[in-house]
C-alpha cells in the first residue's frame, strides 16, 4: 500500500512538474513574442522618425537651394539695372542725342495727357535744354494731332523755371509734364522710363538668362 500511494505521488508530483514546465515554457514564449513585438515596434518609430527627419533636411535643403539661387537671380536681376542706368546715363552726357530725347519725351506726354496748357519740369541743369526744344516738341505735337484727327491745335507750353520745382538731383534726366495745377500729370523721366521697360521685359529677360521655369 505504501509503495501505491508513494508511486502514485511521485506520478503526480511528475504531472505537476510537466505542467509547470509547459507553462513556464508558454510565458516565456509569450515574453519573447511581446518583447520581439515591442522591439520591432520601436525600430519601426525610429525608422519612420529617421525618414521623416531625412524628408525634412532634405525640404529644407531644397528650399536653402532655392533661397540662395533667388538671391543670386535678384542680385543679378539688381546689375542689370544698374547698367541700365549707366547707360542712360551716357546719353545724357551727349548733348545732340539728349535734345532729341528731350523733345521725344515732350511730345510723347502732351499726346498722353491730351490738354492745351501744360508745364515741363525737369531738371536744374536740364531747363536750358528743355526751353530750347519746347517749340520743336510743340510743333511736332501739333502736327502729329493735325495728321491723326485733322484738327488744328493750339495750345500753351512752358518750361517749369522756379528753383523750388525742380525735378530732384536724384533723377537721371527726362522731363515730367503737368496740367490743370498739377492735378493731370505724365511722368517722363528717364527713370520712369527705364522702370516702365524693365517690367515689361521682365519675362523675357528672366527666360533669357535663367530659361523657362
Amino acid at each position: 500500500m505504501v509503495n501505491f500511494i508513494t508511486q502514485e505521488a511521485k506520478e503526480k508530483a511528475n504531472e505537476i512538474r510537466i505542467k509547470t514546465e509547459h507553462d513556464f515554457n508558454l510565458e516565456k514564449q509569450m515574453l519573447v513574442h511581446n518583447a520581439k513585438l515591442q522591439i520591432q515596434e520601436t525600430y519601426e518609430k525610429k525608422e519612420k522618425m529617421r525618414e521623416t527627419n531625412k524628408r525634412i533636411k532634405a525640404s529644407a535643403d531644397i528650399l536653402a537651394s532655392r533661397k540662395t539661387k533667388m538671391v543670386a537671380r535678384e542680385e543679378l536681376m539688381k546689375s542689370l539695372v544698374i547698367e541700365a542706368r549707366k547707360n542712360v546715363t551716357k546719353v545724357t552726357k551727349d548733348a545732340n542725342k539728349y535734345s532729341n530725347l528731350l523733345q521725344n519725351l515732350i511730345v510723347q506726354g502732351l499726346v498722353k495727357l491730351d490738354e492745351t496748357e501744360i508745364v515741363v519740369y525737369c531738371l536744374q541743369r536740364d531747363v536750358a535744354a528743355v526751353k530750347k526744344v519746347i517749340d520743336g516738341a510743340k510743333k511736332d505735337y501739333v502736327a502729329l494731332m493735325k495728321k491723326e484727327t485733322g484738327d488744328d491745335l493750339k495750345i500753351k507750353l512752358s518750361a517749369n523755371e522756379e528753383a523750388k520745382r525742380m525735378l530732384p538731383d536724384t533723377r537721371l534726366g527726362g522731363v515730367f509734364l503737368a496740367a490743370y495745377g498739377g492735378r493731370l500729370t505724365c511722368d517722363n523721366t528717364l527713370e520712369a522710363r527705364l522702370n516702365l521697360i524693365y517690367e515689361e521685359e521682365l519675362p523675357t529677360i528672366r527666360q533669357t538668362l535663367f530659361g523657362k521655369a
